[in-house]
């Protein structure tokens, strides 16, 4: 799978949502060590709970609420990074060095840039990470890519990939990384 175009999720058959129709990402590779993230999410918005704006920070437990997450891993690895964008602003970064092996990583140079909008029946939320600020090999190398969210609705959370394998919701397993990018420059 590669990203050229709008990349739908798939909602978890044990979580499913009345509220949410769709959830499409847009994944953009830029030429600055930048990717770009932009998360549509289509619906009854009125029936899904959305973090209000704040002060962009640090925050865990993200997923306790509606929010977009993304999994990063250089191809052939089995560390990877995620990153937690919430409509608030607030945001977290994680290393992991294999499965759920991990810590936090509360340091403001990690920090994204988030930016929302939203309309009758849709939000949008673009989120753009700077792949030196987690190695010096990321910008230069292929990349396994996981797209995920939470939703929280009045009918429950619902929990949205790209590829779920398992019997229960897990945005950790390395089979959901299911995007692949090429460094820039790459020969198709």
């Amino acid at each position: 799978m590669t990203a050229e175009n709008w990349i739908e999720l798939r909602s978890h058959p044990s979580t499913p949502t009345a509220a949410v129709r769709t959830i499409e990402v847009l994944v953009r590779r830029l030429a600055d060590a930048q990717l770009k993230f932009t998360f549509r999410l289509e619906g009854d918005i009125s029936h899904i709970r959305i973090p209000s704006p704040a002060v962009p920070r640090f925050a865990v437990e993200l997923w306790q609420h509606t929010c977009f997450e993304v999994f990063i891993a250089v191809d052939g690895q089995p560390s990877y990074h995620e990153f937690n964008f919430a409509s608030s602003g607030e945001w977290a970064v994680f290393i992991f060095s294999g499965y759920r092996n991990g810590s936090p990583l509360a340091n403001e140079v990690l920090r994204p840039g988030i930016r929302v909008r939203s309309s009758v029946g849709r939000i949008e939320l673009d989120a753009v990470v700077r792949l030196d600020c987690l190695s010096a090999i990321h910008p230069q190398a292929s990349l396994n890519i996981g797209l995920s969210a939470v939703i929280e609705a009045y009918d429950g959370r619902s929990f949205w990939a790209l590829r779920h394998r398992l019997d229960k919701p897990d945005f950790h397993d390395a089979d959901g990384f299911a995007l692949r990018l090429e460094p820039p420059g790459h020969a198709r």
